[in-house]
């Protein structure tokens, strides 16, 4: 009976934990969604010298607060999920380890010549603002129309290269080094700058025939940048159709499942075992 009763307990708090669909849920997140606002807003304030010497010692109190929560959030996932493994191997695993994990390494590493490597574990917990994806359903959506539209967007990708190629190729051969262009990844430079109508100036065509061919690219710049956003769109109001929760697979420990789903799309494993 007692084992029963920590199943029991062990179960409801997974739904906690992994699951927004439950007043309890969503309350879990909510702080955890300050508490990853707070710390980022702490890690940018505190890369400020002036801010960094009126207040360093808050941002670095505040910090491990943060950290110990995230500790502790960390530990209670990797207990309740039915497969830890799974978890630990995935990516919020991953970024979940990454949220708390470099304030203690930067335990271990002292020494002013260290300093570098501090600030670089410091500018990871910036990371931490990933962990949003896993309260944001849409974050789903997201990435299932990114998915769906990857080989589209591949060939487009592709062809933009290829234009680049040929055109940097081409303007190496008009122009030549005493405009600048002094040699073809050059021109490829210049190629992708003036296709994506970023335009820095630092490099431009000063014949005829080089002007009329920038033109020709700037044109065909407007009309590249709708393309792969008219693919995204497509794919993503395909996707939005089908409604999706919070529904976390006690096995791999992945979300994205459609409401009436009673096994998981990922591993095949039953989402509510009895």
């Amino acid at each position: 009976m007692e084992a029963g009763n920590q199943l029991s307990f062990k179960e409801r708090l997974n739904k906690i934990i992994f699951e927004a669909d439950t007043p309890s849920g969503k309350a879990f997140d909510i702080i955890l969604i300050v508490s990853i606002v707070i710390s980022v807003l702490v890690v940018m304030l505190d890369s400020v010298s002036s801010y960094r010497a009126v207040y360093g010692d808050w941002f670095f109190k505040i910090e491990w607060v943060i950290t110990i929560l995230f500790t502790f959030e960390y530990i209670l996932r990797l207990t309740t999920a039915e497969r830890s493994r799974g978890y630990i191997f995935s990516f919020y695993g991953f970024v979940d380890l990454l949220s708390f994990l470099p304030t203690y390494l930067s335990l271990l590493i002292p020494g002013t010549q260290f300093f570098l490597v501090i600030r670089i574990l410091r500018v990871l917990r910036v990371f931490r603002v990933l962990k949003f994806t896993r309260y944001i359903v849409e974050a789903d959506q997201l990435r299932n129309a990114l998915a769906s539209s990857r080989r589209k967007i591949i060939i487009f990708v592709y062809t933009v290269i290829t234009i680049t190629v040929i055109v940097g190729s081409l303007m190496h051969v008009i122009e030549g080094p005493e405009n600048g262009f002094t040699s073809i990844p050059r021109g490829i430079y210049w190629a992708i700058v003036t296709l994506t109508t970023v335009g820095y100036g630092d490099i431009s065509p000063q014949t005829n025939l080089g002007q009329m061919v920038s033109a020709i690219i700037m044109i065909l710049g407007y009309g590249i940048i709708a393309i792969p956003t008219g693919i995204f769109t497509a794919e993503f109001s395909r996707v939005n159709r089908d409604k999706q929760t919070t529904k976390t697979c006690p096995h791999c420990s992945k979300e994205g499942h459609d409401s009436d789903a009673e096994y998981c799309k990922y591993c095949g494993g039953k989402l509510n075992p009895e």
